[in-house]
């Protein structure tokens, strides 16, 4: 039977260690998922698609749709890899069209593209913004990372 590390009971997560602050009190944590750049463009165009097969029998909706598509962009752009952040901005078109693409003709998803443009740009606004924010609050961790270790090792 494997020990647990220190400061874990048997039984108990080792990420769900009580804080010094806060001794028996668990701490509960939501999930990490980081997805790979590919993973990203997967999973947006699967959401996409299965939003659009939603709208389809509501009378396409486009409204629905395209709110769906920025949560979609929204949610790629926060659970992506911070080494493939670019790929959400990228997959946040492809996928909206992807999604009217598997519903409609050709012709049909070029009318709609042209109809549904300012979702698109919101969509692909809303994960580059988050993109820029994560991209700056990193750059800011290891700048922050950088100064503290400096700073140890004049002292």
């Amino acid at each position: 039977m494997p020990r647990p590390s220190p400061g874990v009971t048997a039984g108990q997560d080792p990420h769900d260690r009580p804080s010094a602050q806060g001794r028996g009190r668990q701490r509960r944590r939501f999930p990490r998922p980081r997805l790979t750049g590919l993973g990203c463009g997967v999973l947006a165009t699967a959401a996409m698609v299965a939003a659009a097969w939603l709208c389809k029998p509501l009378g396409g909706v486009p409204a629905l749709y395209g709110v769906l598509s920025v949560l979609t962009c929204a949610a790629t752009a926060v659970w992506v890899r911070p080494a493939d952040l670019i790929c959400a901005p990228i997959a946040a078109p492809i996928a909206f069209a992807t999604g009217l693409l598997s519903t409609a003709g050709p012709m049909a998803t070029l009318t709609e593209l042209a109809l549904r443009a300012p979702w698109v740009f919101a969509g692909t606004l809303t994960a580059g913004v988050i993109v820029l924010v994560r991209r700056g609050l990193d750059l800011l961790r290891r700048q922050l990372r950088r100064r503290r270790a400096e700073a140890r090792a004049q002292t």
